[in-house]
């Protein structure tokens, strides 16, 4: 067999084309999870499972060192402050104030229950933010 690359180049092109629409269609299904991101600062409220995933390198540190059981509060007091704290953070994003931290904006619905773990967790990444970059969020 003679080796022809204006042959060869054809039979690419045609495995090529239906390779794209299925990489396409993949990428275009939808995904299991709801989620926002940002571009370093990401809070992820998963509405499924009531989850959250806070991606900040520093944050675990931080929250080790200044969250202590004795410092802890009922699940009532972290819902309100975070009512606050989610409207002053989506009034930030809003008006694109403080790009740099506040970089998405967070779906927290008040009136669902998103139990202690995850109302606790957003409370203080709310004081880290607070903390770190001086911005008021819970006041």
């Amino acid at each position: 067999m003679i080796f022809n690359p204006i042959l060869n180049y054809i039979a690419m092109k045609k495995l090529i084309l239906p390779v794209f629409i299925l990489l396409l269609a993949w990428s275009c299904s939808p995904s299991q999870k709801a989620s926002s991101s940002a571009k370093s600062n990401a809070i992820v409220i998963d509405s499924t499972e009531y989850d959250i995933t806070i991606i900040d390198m520093e944050f675990d540190t931080w929250y080790l060192m200044n969250y202590s059981p004795s410092r802890d509060f009922s699940n009532d007091y972290y819902r309100t402050k975070n009512h606050i704290g989610v409207s002053n953070w989506n009034s930030y994003f809003d008006r694109g104030k403080y790009q740099r931290v506040v970089g998405n904006h967070i779906f927290y619905d008040y009136p669902v229950d998103y139990g202690i773990e995850v109302n606790r967790k957003l409370y203080w990444y709310f004081k880290y933010v607070e903390d770190k970059y001086d911005i008021r969020l819970l006041r």
